[in-house]
């Protein structure tokens, strides 16, 4: 492991063969949600030594309809995304959409998130680069895995080292994702640590009802691929009923559903190590 990841779980005691976890909501919709969820999520990698990192867009920038629910104001949630990671001594992560919010969201998280369809975005990636915080970049939905070169190599030449890059899939026609899982070994070769998206890579986009639809009953067939492939983290967003979630319900892991999830992932990467 990257000398900045173990630095980033100094606090956590965890198993040095395991993946490591980001997980969470989608966006902050309220103290009460992410607290339930990194209190829930925390304990349960604690119990299986999972080394994690708390989850939660301060702002969705990017929606299908301009009716949809975009976030609390980006100063209340980026305060609540600082108090979980103060509460349960978690390194937490929301993404960032224009260059001039890295520096503010730095101020509050430990690693800034850049989406997949801004991965080629260079003022985006230098602002988040020079904040000197982790910059973990989506791949997008329209390149390859060896094109995300280009993106480790801005930030490393702005001065900062601490890159990784998830996968999320690839645009299939025009309402359906898939994955090719010969990118994970493909972006491990950029030397930077390779995340496995589990949930947006099974979104339906643009449907034309307004809201994105997905596949969240194959989260375990992804997660399962992404270890054996040698995905070193993955990335799962969860939520406690997500039929009443306001963002990205259709492809979340109901919370109740993580743990055994996780339960056999930790054997399974075991049995591939």
């Amino acid at each position: 492991m990257e000398k900045y990841l173990k630095d980033l779980f100094a606090n956590q005691q965890y198993d040095k063969n395991n993946f490591f976890l980001i997980a969470g909501p989608c966006v902050v919709e309220s103290e009460e949600l992410v607290m339930e969820v990194a209190d829930k999520v925390a304990a349960i990698c604690k119990k299986l030594a999972i080394p994690y990192v708390f989850k939660a867009s301060y702002r969705k920038a990017n929606r299908t309809s301009g009716s949809s629910f975009t976030g609390i104001g980006d100063l209340a949630a980026l305060a609540l995304l600082k108090k979980v990671g103060e509460k349960y001594k978690l390194p937490t992560t929301s993404d960032i959409h224009a260059h001039e919010e890295a520096a503010l969201a730095a101020g509050y998280v430990d690693i800034l998130q850049i989406p997949a369809f801004l991965c080629r975005q260079t003022d985006l990636l230098l602002a988040a680069a020079e904040t000197g915080k982790i910059v973990n970049v989506k791949k997008g939905q329209f390149v390859s895995g060896p094109s995300m070169k280009f993106a480790v190599e801005k930030i490393k030449n702005a001065g900062n080292e601490k890159v990784m890059l998830t996968e999320r899939g690839n645009t299939f026609g025009y309402q359906d994702m898939v994955i090719d899982y010969r990118n994970i070994p493909l972006m491990k070769e950029h030397k930077v640590p390779v995340i496995m998206d589990c949930t947006h890579s099974l979104q339906q986009p643009n449907q034309t009802s307004g809201v994105t639809g997905g596949n969240p009953q194959l989260i375990e067939t992804i997660a399962k691929a992404a270890i054996a492939t040698g995905a070193d983290g993955l990335f799962i967003e969860t939520h406690p009923n997500p039929s009443v979630a306001k963002s990205d319900g259709a492809n979340m892991l109901r919370l109740d559903l993580l743990e055994p999830l996780l339960e056999k992932l930790v054997r399974l990467r075991a049995a591939v190590m």
